[in-house]
This record gives C-alpha cells, sequence and structure tokens, in this order.
C-alpha cells in the first residue's frame, strides 16, 4: 500500500492479513485451487492493455487501485463481502485492499482520508453514517470513482438531499428483508399479536433505520406487541452486547410472556441465541436477517430456536459494488442507487451439508450475479484472460 501513514500501520497490517486469509484458496504461484491455471505473462500484459484502453487515467500510473472500507467488525458476513470485493477486482485486474473499522465512526473518517491522500483511483464505503457525505467530498473532488453500500452519501446526511456527484449507492432491499422475516415470525404462531423483544441498533443507521420502519408497522397493524428492545451500548460488539443485554433481561420473562426475538442484525440475533442457551431457554424463537456459514451452523445447531433468517448474498453485495466502481472507471453510465433483492431462509430447509458456497441448492437463484452490471464487451474481454472464481 502507498501513502498510508505510520498512524494507521495497525489498520493497514490487518488489511494486509485479512486480504492474505481471504485469498487463501490460491496456492503460494496464485494458483487457484481448483486446478485453472493463473493468467499467463502475455494474458497480464493483454490485461494491462485492456484497462489502458478502458480506464486510461486509472490507469496512468501502471495499476488500476480500489480501497474498501468497511465499517462494521470482522464478521462471517464482513468477511464475504470483502472477499466478492476482492475476488471480483482481481478478476478484471485490479488492486483491491480492505479496510475494518469495527464501527468506530471516528476511526472510519480517519482511515477514509487517509486512503484520498493515497494513491487509490476508487473507494467503496461500507456502513458509512451521516459524516458519509462530507467524509467522501474531497474523494470525488480528487477525481476517486465512489460507491457506497449501506451508507449515507447524501448532503448533510439526509437521504432528502442530493446524492454525493457521480456517487453510486448501494443496498439490500431492507424493506423487504424486514417484512420477509416478520411474515416468517408472525406466521410462525398461531396467535396475535406475537409478544417480541426486538433488537436494534441506532438510530441513523440506514439499514436498520428502514428495517424499524416496516417492524413499527406490524406493530400498528396489531400483529405484534414489543415486549421489550435490546440495543448493545457498545456497536464494535454487537454480539456480546446483545448477550449481556438479553442475559439480564431473562429473569423478568418467564416461559410464556415472550414469544420471539426479532433479530434484525444476524450478529445481535447470535448474541441472543447465545443467552438463551446459557440461560437453557427453548422457548423463545429467533427470526433473523443476514446469512453465513457460522449462521447456518448456529441455525441448524438449534433448529428448535432460530426459525429463519432473511439476507442478500454477502459476497454478490461485494461483486456488485466492485462492478459498478468498474463501470464508473470505464466511463459507463451507473445508476445513483442500486438495491439488491432479499430472500427467505427458513431453518428447517438446510442440512449440515449446507454452506454459503452450496445454499443455492435450496435457496432458488441464491446469488445470482448474471446481469448484474456485467453486460460491458470490456468485462468480458478482462474476465477472458483472467482465471475465475
Amino acid at each position: 500500500m502507498k501513502k498510508i501513514t505510520a498512524k494507521h500501520a495497525a489498520s493497514v497490517f490487518a488489511v494486509i492479513v485479512l486480504t492474505a486469509a481471504l485469498l487463501a484458496g490460491c496456492g503460494a504461484s496464485g494458483t487457484p485451487q481448483d486446478g485453472r491455471a493463473a493468467p499467463s505473462e502475455s494474458s497480464g500484459t493483454k490485461v494491462n492493455d485492456i484497462l489502458k484502453r478502458v480506464m486510461p487515467a486509472q490507469m496512468e500510473d501502471g495499476a488500476v487501485k480500489v480501497a474498501v472500507v468497511r465499517n462494521l467488525t470482522n464478521s462471517d458476513h464482513t468477511r464475504l463481502f470483502l472477499s466478492g470485493c476482492i475476488l471480483e477486482g482481481t478478476a478484471l485486474g485490479f488492486q483491491v485492499d480492505t479496510f475494518i473499522t469495527d464501527g468506530d465512526n471516528a476511526r472510519c473518517q480517519a482511515v477514509i482520508a487517509e486512503v484520498i491522500e493515497g494513491d487509490y483511483d476508487g473507494i467503496i464505503l461500507s456502513h458509512g453514517g451521516g459524516y458519509t457525505y462530507d467524509a467522501l467530498l474531497p474523494a470525488a473532488a480528487k477525481g476517486m470513482k465512489v460507491v457506497t453500500f449501506d451508507s449515507v452519501p447524501y448532503k448533510g446526511g439526509d437521504i432528502r438531499n442530493a446524492i454525493l456527484e457521480g456517487c453510486t449507492s448501494t443496498a439490500q432491499e431492507d424493506y423487504m428483508l424486514a417484512e420477509q422475516s416478520l411474515n416468517s415470525l408472525v406466521t410462525y404462531f398461531s396467535h396475535a399479536p406475537v409478544k417480541v423483544i426486538r433488537t436494534w441498533m441506532g438510530p441513523d443507521i440506514p439499514p436498520m433505520d428502514r428495517r424499524a420502519v416496516v417492524f413499527d408497522r406490524f406493530v400498528a397493524e396489531g400483529k405484534i406487541e414489543e415486549v421489550s428492545v435490546i440495543d448493545p451500548a457498545d456497536y464494535s460488539d454487537p454480539r456480546g452486547g446483545a448477550e449481556e443485554a438479553l442475559a439480564a433481561m431473562l429473569p423478568d420473562y418467564p416461559a410464556g410472556t415472550v414469544d420471539a426475538i426479532w433479530g434484525s442484525y444476524d450478529e445481535l440475533a447470535k448474541g441472543c441465541l447465545d443467552a438463551l442457551n446459557a440461560a437453557g431457554r427453548d422457548d423463545i424463537k429467533i427470526m433473523s436477517i443476514d446469512i453465513s456459514d457460522n449462521n447456518i451452523n448456529m441455525m441448524l445447531d438449534n433448529d428448535d430456536v432460530w426459525i429463519s433468517t432473511a439476507a442478500v448474498d454477502p459476497k454478490l453485495i461485494g461483486i456488485v459494488n466492485i462492478r459498478l466502481l468498474a463501470a464508473k472507471f470505464a466511463g459507463e453510465d451507473t445508476p445513483d442507487t442500486f438495491n439488491l433483492d432479499a430472500q427467505l431462509i427458513e431453518t428447517s430447509a438446510l442440512d449440515h451439508s449446507t454452506n454459503m458456497s452450496n445454499i443455492d441448492r435450496v435457496v432458488e437463484n441464491w446469488g445470482r450475479e448474471k446481469g448484474l452490471f456485467d453486460h460491458y464487451p470490456w468485462m468480458a474481454e478482462l474476465k477472458a484472460l483472467t482465471y475465475s472464481y
């Protein structure tokens, strides 16, 4: 990495370690483990020739460099998102560096500033707060291309205001995620209202705010009665905070007084499950949002408690964000916003052979990337010359 100052040396080290771990599927020589050959030297030259033709400004220094800043903890979901960014970026011939800032907004803004001072051509920001517009404005002014995920790239942190010029704001279909998850919850029980403990982080966390709109509607419609709310004090450890909060709360809610917990974010759901297991409670069910290998294992090991989850493939989110950034490099038209569709996953449909690599066997069209910003001729040219995943 270039031009990253000493004060963020720890962050840089974490980036190097994480990137190495994500790419561990390749051998020491760079050969994929499935036997396909890595690009030859001549193929590498052809890739550079295409990049110079399609993205001349970004290739002025000989390489297209992308920074991905993720302002969440290093969870399974984060690793899958980053793997999508890294693998798709590599397939396009880019250098992709990743930074994790653990939900620390001050640290996130500092890392963004360092990236902008560096020689990156583009930045992907995941889970930036109300400061997103101001933090990324110098990047846009410098000519860097910008894509955000679950962030607020709107002036003043207000989605009613103008979006950062040239930026594409991506998100999961959060209203759909909440709708699917909460429909699963209310239909599981034969009575109404269903008594629910809501997990929550916010306000001013865009995906959580959107999901809360749907939850509040279910309450207003009499489908749900909100018994209590779990909002961990330390957002850098949502799982631990949720476990601690629910453990303190459970003695006040004997069996029969709470039907379910709505895990509006999977780390919160996992913390709640930890607390239920520690207390020997299986009378309270969990319906959640988000999916990962760890989630699948926990769902299967606790299939009498964790009933379902609504999710978007986190790897696909990373892939789409990289493709959008690549399209911007190439001068293609890109939308101001793009949302990825959600799908419901019921624990009863899974088995112990299910993982994030083969979940499409039980969830139709899971991770379907065809047609999502992949129709550019230059992209096909690049991928024909690089090994893909």
